[in-house]
């Protein structure tokens, strides 16, 4: 007969594996499933309807936000539109997306698309931060369960260094991976200063489909960087992504 310890070792293994496959599972796919018959369909505002709860939860895909842009243009709604294809944008960069934003908000020039490589790595890691993490729990709990099968046996030091380095990582994952802080320029014209008053000395005056990084955030604005430089734009101008 197993002891004791077996059957739990194995029903608690069993219960994270479980888990693991169904942390990053959105409980909603059905609704979004129905959500993309119904687009396909044609029936884009039943769709929106769906779309757009879960975008503000934070549950998209790149093409849930291609069909959101695709219905939001066909309504007029360039601005939704434009932040559709800017959020678009960051999962998958390319041309084709820059051009469309250029002709959504007649600009000719865009500011605050530059991705590098390094960014883009660190969009993918902060897109799959649940997976990562419930991953690192995973061996986390696997490492503390192999260490409390062995009780006292393990004495050296080294035994001790995996579960240690793993609840650094889900520390550090949980409290320091983040996306970009920027926002989206949404009123047409946005005013940038060199102060947060309006006495202060406009940098630029800026057209919707510019993005800028937001530095931190001070009564009514947003501290910006633009153009290398260090500039306040009011709130209610931009849209935060």
């Amino acid at each position: 007969m197993q002891s004791l310890k077996s059957i739990f070792l194995t029903k608690l293994s069993i219960f994270f594996i479980l888990f693991l496959q169904s942390i990053h599972c959105q409980a909603n796919v059905p609704q979004l499933l129905v959500a993309d018959s119904l687009f396909n369909q044609r029936s884009y505002k039943e769709a929106m309807e769906i779309y757009q709860p879960n975008f503000q939860l934070g549950i998209y895909s790149p093409s849930m936000l291609l069909k959101m842009a695709f219905i939001a243009e066909g309504i007029g709604d360039s601005e939704n539109a434009t932040l559709y294809l800017s959020k678009y944008y960051d999962l998958s960069p390319n041309p084709q997306t820059i051009a469309k934003i250029k002709s959504l908000t007649k600009q000719s020039e865009l500011v605050g698309y530059e991705v590098s490589d390094g960014m883009r790595f660190v969009l993918f890691l902060v897109e799959y931060k649940e997976l990562i993490v419930a991953s690192l729990t995973l061996f986390l709990i696997m490492s503390l369960i192999f260490l409390w099968s062995k009780g006292n046996k393990l004495t050296e030091a080294r035994f001790y260094w995996p579960s240690v380095i793993l609840i650094t990582l889900i520390f550090v994952t949980n409290n320091f991976l983040k996306g970009p802080n920027t926002a989206l320029v949404t009123s047409s014209p946005s005013l940038i200063m060199t102060k947060p008053t309006a006495g202060g000395e406009p940098i630029g005056l800026v057209e919707p489909g510019h993005r800028v990084k937001i530095k931190s955030s001070k009564d009514v604005w947003f501290e910006i960087e633009w153009k290398n430089q260090v500039g306040y734009i009011k709130k209610n101008d931009v849209t935060r992504l």
